[in-house]
């Protein structure tokens, strides 16, 4: 199987493509650079290709397929892992990071999407997609109603996609983490990350290599029956 999955240069997205090759599957990673130290080390995995692409520019997705990812498909599988976080309330809000999150976020997965599914359509491939978002979509965190948001709108594109294309071969799912120790939540301090995680059943840090596993599974053909789905993997959170 071959899937393809953004934002693999770090945190989450490494932690899938890591798992992913190491059972054999083919993966095709995009990320804004493909110099940084992680994403050398997976191109020394003969099942690894890589491509640089920024996703804020969601009006060349159409050129950024047609022209780069098509020639390295079918794909059987598409984890949409990239992301931008741009916190802050919202009587702060500033437009031009706003829209930048939204492209990043929401408009180029969309765009992506779209032609991802086209390609599976002309090609007779079963298609499994799976969205990363978050739990703040449902418990709400000061600072990220915006961010929350655009997560919100992929979850529900994501349950619109499973019914409109499932006769045809297509599952959309979205895995829904909790908070987890990455760059995105880097700027807390320990004692902020400790009281958060602290609110889970578990009153542990959630690893991105245990959210990493699902995403795994429910891109494999071992989910089959699944689709339509959003999945907490949050340590009991919610």
């Amino acid at each position: 199987m071959k899937i393809l999955v953004t934002g693999t240069s770090k945190g989450l997205g490494l932690d899938v493509t890591t798992q992913l090759l190491s059972e054999g599957f083919n993966v095709v990673g995009v990320s804004r650079r493909d110099d940084s130290p992680n994403v050398l080390e997976l191109k020394k995995h003969m099942n690894y290709k890589h491509v640089a692409y920024n996703f804020k520019w969601p009006d060349d997705i159409t050129r950024f397929f047609k022209h780069v990812l098509k020639e390295l498909g079918p794909f059987d599988g598409f984890i949409n892992n990239a992301a931008f976080a741009y916190d802050d309330i919202i009587t702060n809000c500033n437009l031009d990071m706003l829209q930048m999150m939204y492209n990043i976020n929401v408009f180029s997965p969309i765009i992506l999407t779209k032609y991802l599914i086209r390609d599976s359509l002309l090609t007779k491939t079963n298609l499994s997609i799976v969205h990363i978002s978050s739990i703040s979509t449902r418990t709400g965190y000061k600072g990220l109603s915006m961010y929350a948001s655009t997560k919100g709108a992929l979850e529900a594109f994501s349950l619109n996609t499973a019914r409109e294309w499932g006769s045809r071969g297509v599952r959309s799912n979205v895995v829904s983490p909790g908070f987890m120790a990455t760059d995105m939540s880097s700027s807390l301090s320990r004692e902020q990350r400790d009281k958060i995680f602290k609110r889970n059943s578990k009153r542990e840090e959630l690893k991105t290599s245990e959210v990493a596993k699902t995403v795994k599974f429910l891109v494999s053909n071992d989910s089959s029956g699944i689709t339509g789905q959003i999945i907490n993997v949050d340590n009991g959170t919610i």
